[in-house]
């Protein structure tokens, strides 16, 4: 067993770059433990991820904000504020935010990412071609 108090000490923020479009932090939470790494993620509005995989999966756990999760495929489906995504093993894909809002998420990945390219502008504009929708049963349960 290992205990990690809140974001690892002494560790600061870390601005990402080159699998990232536009400005985005991370926070480490948990060190690559037993091949499983823990991130809280900022994204400016706008900002997102390259495609890219994980070995053994990935979950994404909405904080703040609002954004975008697309795999490869399909069609952009909106995560806001209280969601939870699931990204299965070797599944293709990006995340980030949506255009007028900035996005957090803790980032619970399992092995290891394989970055791929950029995300084109005509894949995020089919995010950005509508606002993330509101759910009717916003709430329910939550």
């Amino acid at each position: 067993m290992k205990v990690f108090h809140g974001r690892m000490d002494g560790k600061p923020s870390e601005q990402r770059g080159p699998t990232f479009t536009g400005v985005v932090w991370a926070d480490p939470v948990m060190p690559t433990t037993d091949n499983v790494t823990i991130n809280t993620v900022f994204f400016s509005p706008g900002a997102r991820t390259f495609w890219h995989t994980h070995d053994a999966g990935q979950v994404l756990q909405v904080t703040g904000g609002s954004g975008w999760i697309c795999v490869d495929g399909s069609e952009p489906q909106p995560i806001r504020q209280g969601d939870v995504v699931w990204i299965g093993p070797g599944e293709r894909h990006w995340h980030g935010a949506d255009a007028s809002s900035y996005l957090v998420h803790l980032a619970i990945s399992i092995g290891k990412a394989d970055w791929q390219e950029e995300v084109s502008e005509a894949d995020y504009a089919r995010a950005r071609s509508g606002r993330p929708a509101v759910d009717a049963n916003a709430g329910a349960g939550r």
